[in-house]
């Protein structure tokens, strides 16, 4: 099972539709704009993190990024549109 947790964007639209169909079987999101979700940790069963750039709290996306590294989880940043987040998890997908 390949799961991705999404960082940032208040609305995501038609993207997790698109990145089930690359083969993600489970997608979660957490807004990031709030600095309060710093404190959340990571969930367990996450195989690959994405950061939207665009749309992120600048501490939140440090604070993913040290975790992630922390815990061996890929990250991967783009903007909020299909063509880049395509671009940035090409290997990924």
């Amino acid at each position: 099972m390949r799961s991705l947790l999404v960082v940032g964007a208040d609305h995501l639209g038609l993207i997790p539709n698109k990145l089930s169909a690359v083969g993600f079987d489970k997608i979660l999101h957490m807004d990031g704009r709030k600095a309060q979700k710093i404190k959340k940790n990571i969930p367990s069963d996450i195989t690959c993190i994405l950061v939207l750039t665009d749309y992120v709290n600048h501490n939140l996306a440090k604070s993913i990024k040290e975790r992630a590294k922390d815990e061996s989880i890929p990250i991967y940043y783009a903007k909020r549109s299909w063509c880049s987040i395509y671009q940035a998890m090409k290997y990924a997908v």
